[in-house]
């Protein structure tokens, strides 16, 4: 994978997509990068997200343009620099210009949640006014997907924050690009679906309010462990994103200590108010 960055710090010919890479092909898009990267711990202070994040930084200051791709129906423009936000502030969160992206964003929640809920009707019309651009797609209707739910983060007041999870978790559809609901736990633990989950709740743990309102997700996690004390999502949970960490799985336990490296990251991000 790091053999396939461009010059620029890109990959691949476009930048946007979430869903699984064409490796047969040997296609990659930056987005997929980043994600596999970021699960396999790499930082900015190593050379290939710096690279990354200094051609995103440089788009979100107008000098240049991430790609040529271009959806119609949607505000584009502004989606594209949603998705440059939302990843310059998972690799650097106090980034300038992503966190003033961040911060129209929570304003737009702020006044979205401020009645106590939901009120789509607030969320429209804060929309518009911060973003002077009308609400025409699905990508503008519903903010429960990977970029807005990743661009918020320690962005919202604890009140806001508290009906925002709320929100997402009790969202029929789960996050878009991520999970199925969060709410509602996999029928089978040793499963593709529950790597899914895991990708979600992952996702939310970023937020100061995660240990309380994920408590539930935390349980579950150590009533899944092994005899030995591990976790197992079995072979189906290799997906080439989020598992596996290791070379391969052809070793005898790496399967096993794969899972268990990342459940328990997961885990320890949710009972970190309980140990401090």
């Amino acid at each position: 994978m790091l053999a396939l960055q461009n010059p620029d710090g890109t990959w691949g010919s476009q930048f946007h997509t979430l869903s699984m890479p064409d490796r047969r092909r040997g296609l990659i898009t930056t987005e997929q990068a980043l994600r596999r990267l970021k699960i396999l711990g790499y930082t900015l202070e190593d050379e290939p997200i710096r690279r990354a994040v200094d051609c995103m930084t440089r788009c979100l200051r107008g000098e240049r343009k991430i790609d040529g791709y271009w959806e119609k129906g949607h505000d584009w423009a502004l989606f594209t620099k949603l998705m440059l936000s939302a990843w310059v502030r998972e690799f650097w969160p106090e980034e300038p210009c992503a966190l003033a992206f961040a911060q129209q964003w929570a304003w737009v929640m702020e006044e979205t949640f401020a009645g106590g809920s939901y009120d789509g009707e607030a969320y429209r019309r804060a929309y518009v006014q911060r973003f002077r651009s009308p609400i025409r797609g699905g990508r503008e209707r519903d903010f429960v997907d990977f970029y807005h739910v990743s661009l918020l983060k320690g962005m919202l007041t604890p009140e806001t924050e508290d009906r925002f999870l709320h929100y997402v978790m009790g969202k029929p559809e789960g996050i878009y690009y991520i999970c199925g609901p969060v709410g509602c736990l996999p029928e089978e633990f040793a499963s593709r679906e529950t790597m899914r989950y895991l990708s979600g709740v992952e996702l939310l743990s970023g937020y100061a309010q995660a240990a309380e309102k994920l408590g539930f997700a935390a349980d579950w996690l150590e009533e899944n462990r092994n005899s030995s004390g591990q976790w197992d999502l079995g072979p189906k949970a290799k997906d080439g994103v989020h598992l596996p960490l290791s070379e391969s799985w052809r070793r005898k336990g790496a399967r096993q200590a794969d899972c268990t490296q990342w459940v328990g990251s997961i885990l320890a991000r949710l009972r970190w108010k309980e140990d401090s």
